[in-house]
């Protein structure tokens, strides 16, 4: 009798440290391809050693200067790194989304992300958002036509109070769910929309993330609605605002299919290895 008990006591006990164990982060590891964009026109093979070498298996890019985009797909899949999302220009979406399929299926990216909004200065306004929801409903529906899926970046501007909410909630909840897609930047959306902003999307449109660039913002910095700030400001993840824990758990409910560190400071060298060591601890 005392050694079943024994056992079901060690039982429970192995039971409640692999619960505790558990780990958070589960995604592979990826990366945005800008991270490098100092050594990519340097050494465009190196710099995929490197990014190998680091232990990633997801880019988020579009190609290298002076190759073409299925040599580089070629040299990205004899280093094991796959390409599920690729970038397009606002422009390109709007003129010529077919041109943006073809990039993509070249690269074999299932998504397209797009990481800026054209308007004028700092004054991101409700026509420029109408104007977006417009070309990202008709860009999104060509796309998805094609086993694509786009996205849209968000760069902090897009928090210009609107209504009972913002200019990204407009957007959001203005294009079609069946076409269009959001990439979160996590730095961004701390950066324009405050600490809890992160937390607070994801678990207010769920299923509308399917991509994130795992980014953080250093503490004490206030930001503001300009989509811009010093490259200081860009931390290694894990030590700056976001809330990482929650954010990669909510963003998991919420359907992100991938997630991509990037780094825009000047010392991503160094940055990016304890961004993976932290997302590793998780």
């Amino acid at each position: 009798m005392k050694t079943n008990r024994l056992m079901i006591a060690l039982l429970g006990i192995t039971l409640s440290l692999g619960a505790y164990a558990q780990k958070v982060y589960t995604y592979p590891l990826g990366v945005q391809a800008y991270t490098f964009r100092k050594q990519f026109p340097q050494d465009p093979l190196k710099t995929l050693d490197v990014i190998k070498g680091m232990g990633f298996t997801e880019l988020e890019g579009g190609g290298a200067k002076g190759m073409t985009l299925q040599e580089f797909k070629q040299q990205c899949d004899a280093r094991g790194i796959s390409i599920p999302s690729t970038g397009a220009d606002f422009g390109e979406l709007e003129k010529d989304p077919m041109a943006v399929i073809q990039k993509a299926k070249v690269l074999g990216a299932k998504f397209v992300m797009c990481a800026w909004i054209p308007h004028k200065g700092n004054d991101f306004t409700l026509e420029d958002a109408q104007k977006a929801v417009n070309v990202f409903n008709k860009a999104g529906k060509v796309l998805k036509e094609n086993g694509i899926t786009l996205c849209y970046h968000d760069h902090g501007y897009e928090f210009h109070p609107f209504e009972k909410g913002t200019l990204l909630d407009y957007i959001i909840q203005k294009t079609d769910p069946a076409y269009v897609s959001f990439e979160m930047d996590v730095l961004w959306t701390l950066h324009g929309g405050g600490e809890k902003m992160p937390v607070k999307l994801l678990k207010k449109y769920p299923g509308r993330w399917k991509l994130m660039h795992v980014k953080d913002l250093r503490k004490g910095i206030v930001g503001d609605l300009t989509g811009h700030t010093p490259a200081v400001n860009d931390v290694p993840v894990g030590t700056g605002q976001g809330n990482w824990k929650k954010i990669i758990q909510l963003g998991k409910k919420a359907g992100v299919e991938h997630c991509f560190i990037e780094d825009e400071s000047d010392n991503e060298m160094v940055n990016v290895p304890l961004s993976i060591s932290y997302l590793k601890s998780l």
